[in-house]
């Protein structure tokens, strides 16, 4: 549970978090994030998102700033190499409960289409209706040399699967996640996605995609 090398400040945010009900359910309010390219890397990275490079692979994350009393929801998305088609999909939590036991329902779905069909069903939950006054905000992207696809579907099959929680195991008794970002984060190394950086359980959603080093950085309005 270390985020950004300050584990008291993580524990204090997982505590938080745990007080704010959940660590992805939907918020209210509208997210205020500005967000620009950040380096001629991210700028770089996004040229080649829509399938010019129609060979190598590619990932995002679709980031809810406002969700979970604005510690964040995240999503995610990648490319399939050699056909202009992406898979994509996130776990919602409808239910704002801390724990969902496996089989359950966690408001997770996933879709497949092109580039710009993932951006416009991202920026309306059009799979998933949130509450949120603006859905998903802002997205982040990165192209990658790695990737594996076939993995990557198994885990979408996997996180769907297992339930959510934010706390303490009832299994096992300790302290620990299956959320939004811990769906997010396993799909996209599933995928062998470069410059991952790694999320711990427990982790908050806004804090981990700022740590996104070299990934492009959008706003995303409704299309």
């Amino acid at each position: 549970m270390n985020i950004g090398g300050q584990r008291g400040l993580a524990f204090a945010a997982v505590i938080g978090a745990i007080v704010a009900v959940t660590g992805c359910a939907q918020s209210v309010a509208r997210a205020t994030a500005d967000v620009t390219p950040s380096s001629t890397e991210a700028t770089e990275a996004i040229t080649g998102m829509a399938g010019a490079t129609r060979s190598s692979g590619a990932a995002c994350v679709f980031v809810k700033p406002d969700g979970a009393q604005k510690f964040g929801h995240v999503g995610w998305g990648f490319k399939v190499p050699g056909t202009g088609r992406w898979v994509y999909g996130a776990v919602e939590n409808p239910s704002a409960k801390l724990y969902t036991p496996p089989g359950g329902d966690i408001g997770a779905w996933h879709a497949e289409g092109s580039y710009d069909r993932m951006l416009s069903d991202m920026s309306t939950d059009a799979y998933y209706p949130g509450t949120s006054e603006h859905p998903y905000s802002r997205y982040r992207c990165t192209t990658s040399s790695t990737h594996d696809v076939n993995n990557a579907r198994a885990m979408i099959r996997t996180v769907e699967a297992r339930g959510f929680l934010v706390g303490v195991d009832p299994r096992t008794g300790k302290l620990t996640s299956r959320d939004c970002l811990d769906a997010t984060y396993d799909v996209l190394k599933a995928y062998r996605t470069r410059h991952l950086t790694p999320a711990p359980k427990l982790s908050i959603p806004n804090v981990w995609a700022e740590e996104l080093w070299g990934w492009s950085d959008r706003t995303l309005t409704p299309r």
